[in-house]
């Protein structure tokens, strides 16, 4: 295993030519996709991995200055694929790292034969020409209340984002993944990932992109999905899923699963 795999727990599950990575979110880590990997490896080689910061990585290897900007899970999302000799594949994306997949493709267009793309978001603070779902204000003090006492934020936010109780099965997993992070690498993640804006990149994406929204997402407003398909660059779907949450592959992945395997098999070229 090399360096860059050591890095990202990353783990090549299955045997078949066609090979799709998952890419998890904020808060996150691979785990998060635990419902949906057995569904895939019948005809996938599934690529899972964590992002540099979760709580399931060597905080060690966290790099503050190169994770100040998206670009730097850009980079590592190349050089894993790079490292695993990958030469084509399906990624399947959460929230604003679906948009590390699309900036990835704009470079290398070969390499990304479709994006899914789950609760996706080029830009997650309102301003006065879109609604990403969060007024500065109210991330100013989120920020302040992961500074001041990271545990008490945890549980507030977990059950707010996941759209559940906060004795429910999916916020306690949630709840946990926040918990395992280092508290200064997770307000430095978080600076960057509700801060980012990645609107003016879209209309350069030119692989198909499958965009999947929750109908009650307090993260992701479900009208940034039909942003997304009207300024991405290449062919584009949308469906709007009766889930709620930001995390319905956790919270409801008896409903999601069949919507996002339908999509990886799905043709939107043809």
């Amino acid at each position: 295993m090399g360096i860059v795999e050591e890095a990202h727990n990353v783990k090549v599950l299955g045997s078949r030519e066609q090979v799709l990575v998952l890419s998890h979110g904020f808060g996150t880590d691979q785990s998060v996709w635990k419902y949906l990997v057995p569904h895939l490896l019948e005809d996938y080689r599934v690529i899972i991995c964590d992002n540099m910061g979760a709580g399931s990585t060597n905080p060690d290897y966290y790099d503050f200055e190169r994770c100040l900007a998206i670009d730097g899970f850009v980079y590592d999302l190349l050089a894993i694929l790079d490292e695993l000799e990958v030469k084509s594949c399906i990624f399947v994306g959460h929230s604003v790292l679906s948009m590390v997949g699309a900036i990835a493709s704009m470079s290398r267009p070969d390499l990304f034969s479709k994006l899914v793309m789950l609760s996706a978001a080029p830009r997650l603070l309102n301003d006065k020409d879109h609604h990403g779902g969060f007024e500065r204000e109210d991330l100013d003090q989120m920020f302040e209340g992961m500074r001041s006492n990271y545990k008490a934020w945890r549980s507030g936010f977990a059950p707010m984002v996941v759209g559940g109780d906060i004795d429910s099965v999916a916020v306690q997993e949630f709840c946990r993944t926040l918990f395992n992070m280092r508290p200064d690498i997770a307000l430095s993640l978080a600076q960057v990932k509700f801060l980012s804006d990645m609107r003016d990149v879209l209309p350069l994406v030119k692989v198909p992109c499958h965009t999947l929204q929750s109908t009650m997402d307090m993260a992701v407003p479900v009208e940034v999905s039909e942003y997304l398909h009207q300024n991405l660059g290449g062919p584009s779907i949308v469906e709007v899923m009766p889930t709620g949450g930001h995390l319905p592959q956790l919270s409801s992945p008896y409903m999601v699963i069949p919507v996002v395997l339908r999509h990886i098999r799905l043709d939107i070229t043809e």
